[in-house]
């Protein structure tokens, strides 16, 4: 290597080769790079290109920083590749700087260094800044248009994202596709349909019709915004489609509850990668189809296709609502064998999946191994040992999460109410919503005095029940018979009869103008009925048997195996029976 170095030429195709993507050692690039001992402007730009292409942007800096001490100026292929660097770093100070000398060395009006600049402004979330800077710009092209409007969209101001745009139009810039494509991505994140239809007749009038990313933009735009015939008739024009086209329909209908048609294009899709399996897996679990997530989990495993995080994830979420626990230790089995980082997020699905197929402990130890815990995390055991009655246990985590300095939400205390609710720990219950209020500052919700009077009427703390449930802060009387059907029980429970005869008749009272309400609503229901696509979900009860999940039906009179459930549980009833006949005696 030492006689090369002082070849320049050969140097320098050696980097070119190292730095190259497809076939280069990036490494192994730093390395000669390192060696050489007066490395030109060329070669720095080189490695500094590939360093911020390679996400390094530390190493971007340094390496400036390092030009800047060889006495080497910088050129405007330099700066637009220091300022990503900084934008990504969110390095105010050392931007402002970089900024300066750009202005002192005379690069400051040059149209790619200035577009980089409101650029890595936007990044930082200095949105004026950017603006600002184009507007002193005495020319603007279609890039700068274009990185003003991605600066709003990347500080969520997407009305001046679209206001742009319009400016834009009537400037007479000529529009290119990385233009519909962003303002495209504004009206989804908006909803804004009539932008979204504008830019849709702007693509077929011009060149723009048959561009696979515009078309792509434009039927995300209509899947996203439940705009799903515009986005099957996108789909079906277009005259070559890619896995992107296919994701993104199929998403739309999965996402709109048209589970058929989802998987009507999900079965004809000539290629499958991974994001669509889980998009699949997802509309099914969206609509409580957790059988179906896990006969697609099946085919995957025949199919030998390799799962992610966020299929994962996803399947766990199934397994949970189904009971699937020899599936749901499958996907745990595959976790483990193929080193997927047990985070926030997948252990989160992990203990919701062992805590609602009864498995307390397994869910305790999968907790412990989270890294990086967040507060769903800490919410999801505490629920999980809540429901299964280890309510001490509950408690003491959520102790150990406020000495860890985990902040607790909302859904926290309804996981810790539900707990004291189920051991019947009333002063803790009274103790949980006080911290609630004076410690986090979070106001309890109709939900958390729910808990909170449940809790007393089962501990026969009936008054103080009755007196919280008419400090409920609901506006409608009616919203409150849940509450008031809920006391009732505990009242019949101890014994409490004239409490029962009291709130039997404000019930009945509350009934009675629910009824009336309701008849008032009939004729603008009947009138409306046709417009309106009733979805009904039958209940149902799951239990999984060596590895296969059986559903029953609320009211099947059909099932294969009913006459042998009927007589497992009439014997089941008369057991029940002669145990108390037998504690009577």
């Amino acid at each position: 290597m030492s006689s090369l170095q002082h070849n320049k030429d050969i140097m320098d195709d050696i980097l070119v080769l190292c730095t190259n993507p497809q076939i280069g050692d990036l490494c192994h690039a730093e390395r000669v790079f390192e060696s050489l001992n007066d490395p030109s402007l060329f070669v720095y730009n080189l490695m500094i290109k590939s360093f911020t292409k390679d996400r390094q942007p530390e190493k971007t800096i340094l390496l400036f920083q390092k030009m800047r001490k060889a006495c080497l100026s910088p050129d405007n292929f330099t700066f637009p590749l220091v300022l990503k660097a900084l934008g990504e770093l969110k390095a105010m100070v050392e931007g402002r700087k970089v900024h300066a000398f750009i202005v002192k060395t005379g690069f400051e009006f040059d149209s790619y260094v200035r577009s980089s600049l409101i650029d890595m402004y936007a990044e930082m979330g200095a949105i004026e800044a950017s603006q600002e800077l184009f507007d002193e710009m005495p020319e603007r092209n279609v890039v700068a248009w274009n990185v003003l409007i991605a600066s709003y969209i990347k500080c969520c101001k997407f009305e001046d994202a679209i206001s742009t745009f319009l400016k834009m139009e009537k400037s007479g810039v000529k529009l290119n596709e990385a233009t519909l494509v962003t303002i495209l991505s504004a009206c989804v994140s908006l909803g804004d349909l009539e932008i979204g239809k504008k830019v849709h007749g702007y693509i077929e009038n011009k060149e723009f019709k048959d561009s696979i990313p515009v078309k792509n933009a434009l039927l995300d735009m209509y899947s996203k915004c439940g705009c799903m015939n515009m986005a099957r008739r996108v789909f079906d024009e277009m005259p070559s489609k890619d896995v992107i086209s296919w994701t993104s329909i199929i998403s739309g209908y999965a996402n709109s509850g048209m589970l058929n048609e989802a998987r009507e294009l999900f079965d004809r899709s000539p290629a499958r990668d991974l994001v669509l399996w889980t998009v699949m897996i997802n509309g099914y679990i969206q609509c409580n189809k957790f059988n179906k997530a896990l006969v697609l989990l099946r085919e995957m495993k025949s199919r030998r296709i390799k799962l992610d995080k966020f299929t994962v994830v996803a399947l766990l979420t199934a397994c949970a609502n189904l009971g699937a626990l020899e599936q749901g230790k499958w996907i745990h089995g595959f976790i483990e064998e193929n080193n997927v980082r047990v985070d926030a997020i997948v252990g989160t699905a992990l203990v919701d999946m062992y805590s609602k197929c009864g498995c307390v402990q397994e869910a305790l130890e999968i907790f412990r191994r989270v890294e990086g815990k967040d507060t769903a995390t800490w919410t999801s055991v505490i629920f999980g040992l809540a429901m299964n009655g280890e309510s001490s246990e509950a408690l003491k985590i959520f102790s150990e999460m406020q000495k860890k300095e985990a902040k607790p939400d909302g859904i926290t205390f309804i996981g810790v109410l539900t707990a004291c609710c189920h051991g019947g720990l009333v002063d803790e219950g009274l103790q949980c919503l006080h911290s609630m209020k004076e410690e986090y500052y979070i106001e309890p919700k109709p939900e958390h005095f729910g808990c909170l009077a449940d809790l007393l009427g089962r501990a026969g703390l009936l008054e103080q029940a009755e007196k919280l449930i008419q400090e409920l802060p609901y506006k409608n009387a009616k919203d409150k018979l849940p509450f008031w059907s809920s006391l009732l029980g505990a009242c019949r429970i101890h014994g409490n009869d004239q409490m029962v005869k009291k709130l039997e008749r404000r019930i009945a009272r509350l009934e009675s103008v629910s009824k009336a309400n309701q008849w008032e609503d009939m004729t603008e229901m009947r009138r409306n009925i046709k417009d309106i696509r009733f979805r009904t979900t039958q209940r149902c009860s799951s239990i999984e048997v060596n590895g296969i999940i059986c559903e029953f039906l609320a009211g099947e009179v059909s099932h294969p195996e009913k006459t042998n459930v009927l007589s497992v549980l009439s014997s089941l009833r008369r057991a029940c029976n002669l145990d108390h006949t037998n504690a009577l005696m």
